[in-house]
């Protein structure tokens, strides 16, 4: 066998089970059966997150290749500002999905950062584009993370808003993998991600809200509608994948790292995540009012 294939197939797995033991209570109620009241659930997804977050900021900065001005060596502190921010209101409970503008704002320059990325790359060429960019499309969506999970340290639950999140993401990646290998004629953006086709991402949208379906109606806890979620993810993911390839295009870099051998970085792996997840966030915003 394809020593390639085992290594992708085994850190796969390894980074699966850590999304799963981090955005579920089986990670606490693993770690507690081994020493009790050890571990909150709570802190392990927020461990994950800032991991991610640090280590993605870290590949953002690799791949836009700052020079050696000022701008460099201020991401990590603007960013670490903004996370706390987001911290003391994961950590308070204070994620109400209100109309708050602010909120509103963050997801919008999220989107106006791939738009500038598509249409004026030149702008990223500065340093000061690159801190900008960086801090947005990086530190924002992982912030914005926070917000997706309930949960009581009183009654000891967790709610599983991100775990089906990631499911719906690995869903659409899958499926408009697989459609597109079956029928897949028309491409997408073949300067971009030439293996991706109109098929495949109708596939991927098509079956993608056939899994949404069920955990609709097996999952009636989860917050919002998931056919709605199901449909969000189906239409963003693909684009998440697109502007993480449009980012390697501009600068020349094939892979964000390698912290996952055999599927690269972390930014090659939540590509879509970072795009998916402040859309939903919008999505529970609006959902609350409607």
């Amino acid at each position: 066998m394809d020593k390639n294939l085992i290594q992708r197939t085994l850190s796969g797995i390894i980074y699966i089970a850590i999304i799963i033991l981090c955005t579920t209570p089986f990670g606490a109620q693993l770690i507690n059966n081994i020493s009790p009241d050890l571990a909150k659930q709570q802190y392990l997804y927020y461990g994950l997150i800032t991991l991610l977050l640090t280590v993605g900021t870290w590949e953002c900065i690799k791949i836009m290749k700052f020079g050696n001005g000022y701008e460099k060596w201020i991401v990590f502190p603007i960013v670490a500002i903004i996370y706390y921010i987001f911290s003391k209101r994961y950590f308070q409970h204070g994620f109400y999905f209100d109309f708050r503008l602010p909120d509103i704002l963050a997801i919008a320059l999220v989107g106006i950062a791939a738009i500038t990325l598509f249409k004026f790359a030149s702008e990223l060429y500065f340093d000061s584009g690159k801190l900008i960019f960086t801090v947005i499309y990086v530190a924002l969506p992982f912030c914005f993370a926070l917000g997706l999970p309930k949960y009581s340290s009183y009654e000891q639950t967790f709610s599983l808003e991100v775990i089906f999140l990631f499911i719906l993401i690995w869903s659409s990646d899958t499926f408009a993998y697989i459609a597109g290998r079956l029928f897949g004629k028309h491409k997408m953006a073949p300067k971009i991600s030439p293996k991706k086709t109109w098929e495949g991402y109708i596939g991927g949208v098509v079956l993608t809200l056939i899994l949404s379906y069920f955990v609709e109606k097996y999952q009636p806890q989860l917050r919002g509608n998931w056919m709605v979620v199901g449909f969000l993810v189906a239409l963003f993911a693909p684009l998440g994948d697109l502007v993480e390839s449009q980012l390697k295009r501009t600068f020349g870099v094939k892979d964000s790292g390698n912290i996952i051998p055999g599927h690269g970085g972390v930014l090659d792996r939540l590509d879509s995540f970072l795009i998916c997840a402040p859309v939903v966030y919008l999505y529970f915003i609006i959902e609350k009012f409607i």
